[in-house]
């Protein structure tokens, strides 16, 4: 067998892992790094389209808050994205706003 026959199928696997495998593996490692760093205060969207506000982060579930005083556990991976971060505790406030 020579290696010209072998060079489409060579170009087709190199093909698959450019075009299919190595994106999923690049969004799967963004969607990780998100949920690692999933923080209390930060307004985030479910994968099931529910948004609301972090309360609490454990370990293996969060606390949603989806209306004043509504809560809901899920776990941290069902967090699709994240709307507006936490706030941080170092960022300085602005002139009159209240701590």
């Amino acid at each position: 067998m020579d290696l010209v026959a072998l060079a489409p199928i060579a170009l087709l696997v190199v093909a698959f892992y450019f075009l299919l495998i190595r994106p999923q593996k690049q969004r799967q490692r963004q969607q990780a790094e998100m949920v690692a760093a999933l923080a209390p205060g930060a307004q985030v969207m479910t994968t099931a389209g529910m948004m609301g506000t972090i309360a609490v982060v454990a370990d293996d579930e969060i606390s949603l808050e989806i209306s004043p005083g509504v809560f809901v556990r899920m776990v941290p991976a069902a967090v699709a994205k994240v709307l507006e971060p936490a706030p941080s505790l170092d960022a300085p406030q602005e002139p009159g706003e209240a701590t």
